[in-house]
């Protein structure tokens, strides 16, 4: 079997040899500067550009523990509830996924809409329309008590184009500024862990490549 021998730097040496197959092959170098990297190599990583179309590049996560409630006819932030994130490439995709626990705090059937927004710009909304919230989850009208709350689930594939830090958080109104609407707990919250269980809420963001 033929084989190269490469002296090191200062010592030892590396040894090319080459498979025993039939016909003739043909590997071809990089013409740039560079490490080739081995199913061995130690604290070597791929370079983000050269990963395909679809690999994630990043993750980051927020979890939010405390609670929140507002009364708020408009559009408001849920404090805690935002991560940021820097895109390596202006391609990229940024998948952005969001999952709450909410409840009313008022009176059972009193809830409110929820939307995802990048720095200051709504996402993934509907079309706006005279009379109507233009909101990533429109507004829940619930038949249960104010011991009980319910889950809200939103995801996007989203298009920043840019390589700055961007924050993605999400927002929410309450229909009717006489009553709430509360994450993270029941409408009651009497500290009955049979009926008014605290919870967690998560915003996660996913950096793609294109």
């Amino acid at each position: 079997m033929a084989s190269i021998s490469i002296a090191g730097d200062t010592s030892g040496s590396i040894t090319l040899a080459a498979p025993a197959v039939a016909g003739t092959n043909t590997l071809t170098l990089p013409a740039n500067t560079g490490t080739i990297i081995t199913t061995a190599s130690s604290g070597q990583v791929i370079p983000k550009a050269a990963l395909p179309t679809g690999s994630v590049l990043q993750v980051v996560s927020t979890t939010k523990t405390d609670t929140f409630s507002t009364s708020s006819t408009s559009f408001t932030d849920i404090t805690g509830l935002s991560v940021s994130i820097t895109p390596s490439s202006a391609s990229s995709k940024i998948f952005v996924t969001a999952n709450l626990v909410a409840a009313s705090g008022g009176v059972y059937y009193i809830l409110g809409a929820f939307r995802l927004v990048r720095d200051s710009t709504a996402i993934c909304v509907g079309n706006t329309t005279s009379g109507y919230a233009s909101a990533t989850v429109g507004t829940q009208r619930s038949s249960l008590d104010l011991n009980s709350a319910y889950n809200v689930g939103m995801s996007y594939l989203d298009s920043p184009s840019t390589t700055s830090s961007i924050t993605y958080k999400v927002q929410v109104f309450c229909e009717n500024a006489s009553y709430s609407v509360c994450v993270n707990r029941t409408g009651n919250d009497t500290g009955s862990a049979g009926y008014s269980a605290r919870s967690a809420s998560t915003i996660t963001v996913m950096e793609i490549a294109a």
